[in-house]
């Protein structure tokens, strides 16, 4: 009692109110010692990998790649494990089957059909290889994460199998057959697609643990939607918004000026697809009003960065009437508002 008193006298009512909450969590002196031993085995865990990016103006395509590949780091783990097994073009063709699983698979199928000889055979053979190679690398890339975290990675039509696969015992000469069974049915089933579509995407996961962007996700670029719903879904991100970003929240927000921008930087490089396809915003007035009030001007000044294939002579045309009507639009605001 003496000894209680004394700690009570030392702790502030905050000190209170905060170990009241962490009671909800942790009722118990044995529950809150468990997590301590838990997070302290943890720290001695090797640090999760994470990727900086940045400047990515809305270039979707480049982005998906750097994000399957994780800058080389996948690449670098199917070295370290294979690299006596395979050859080099052999650990690259691997690597195109984890960054790009689905389209790796339909031409491996597709090339096996056109041989029409024991083309069956063959892709069942390549079916067992990947999957095995899938399951010792996804199990090479996890082992710095407990087990916990691993569990709550897995997806959930999958999880029992992946669990199962990725903790086999080797010194267990009874269970190889239940292993092997296991990639048999799976292939059986007609199942495998989806599990190495699967497994690959958990690759991917593991090898990058967190992701940074470090501001500049729109404008320029044709896909700044596309970037978006990528980082949204992804496991685990974190964003510094960048002078972009900032002028599309405003726009987003209805800042007249900083919609007027937004509208003028996707003219001024043809990203008319990003308007109207991924925020839905209909063009058609903006477009009947420059051409009522610039139909006999070039618009030289205007005319967009785009590629020579992109548009039309006629397109490009509008395309620099609209991106003069709303520049001149967007320095009248702009005007506005500094005054």
């Amino acid at each position: 009692m003496i000894i209680k008193k004394k700690i009570e006298k030392k702790l502030t009512r905050k000190d209170i109110d905060y170990l009241i909450i962490l009671s909800k969590q942790f009722p118990s002196i044995e529950s809150a010692i468990t997590e301590m031993i838990n997070l302290n085995a943890i720290l001695n865990l090797p640090k999760e990998t994470e990727h900086f990016i940045s400047d990515l103006h809305g270039e979707y395509e480049a982005f998906i790649h750097v994000k399957n590949n994780a800058s080389g780091e996948v690449k670098r783990k199917i070295d370290a494990l294979f690299g006596e097994k395979m050859n080099e073009s052999e650990r690259k063709e691997f690597a195109s089957l984890v960054y790009y699983p689905k389209e790796k698979i339909d031409s491996t199928i597709k090339t096996c059909e056109n041989k029409n000889n024991e083309n069956n055979l063959q892709i069942i053979n390549w079916y067992k290889k990947n999957l095995y190679n899938l399951i010792l690398l996804c199990r090479y890339v996890s082992s710095k994460y407990t087990r916990s975290k691993v569990r709550k990675a897995l997806p959930s039509e999958f999880s029992y199998v992946i669990e199962e696969l990725l903790y086999e015992d080797k010194d267990k000469r009874h269970k190889k057959r239940y292993y092997n069974s296991i990639i048999e049915e799976i292939i059986k089933m007609n199942k495998a697609n989806d599990f190495i579509i699967a497994l690959s995407n958990l690759i991917k996961r593991f090898v990058v643990g967190r992701v940074h962007v470090l501001g500049d996700i729109f404008d320029r670029g044709p896909g700044s939607d596309i970037i978006m719903e990528e980082l949204v879904n992804y496991h685990s991100v974190d964003i510094t918004w960048g002078n972009h970003d900032i002028l599309w929240i405003g726009a987003a927000s209805g800042h007249p000026a900083c919609i007027a921008n937004v509208i003028r930087i996707s003219l001024r490089y043809g990203n008319l697809d990003t308007l109207r396809e991924g925020y839905g915003i209909d063009l058609l007035p903006l477009a009947t009003f420059a051409l009522q009030y610039y139909m006999d001007d070039p618009c030289t000044n205007f005319i967009p960065k785009v590629k020579d294939d992109e548009f039309t002579k006629n397109e490009i045309d509008l395309i620099a009437k609209m991106h003069k009507a709303i520049s001149i639009i967007q320095f009248k605001l702009e005007s506005q508002l500094i005054r």
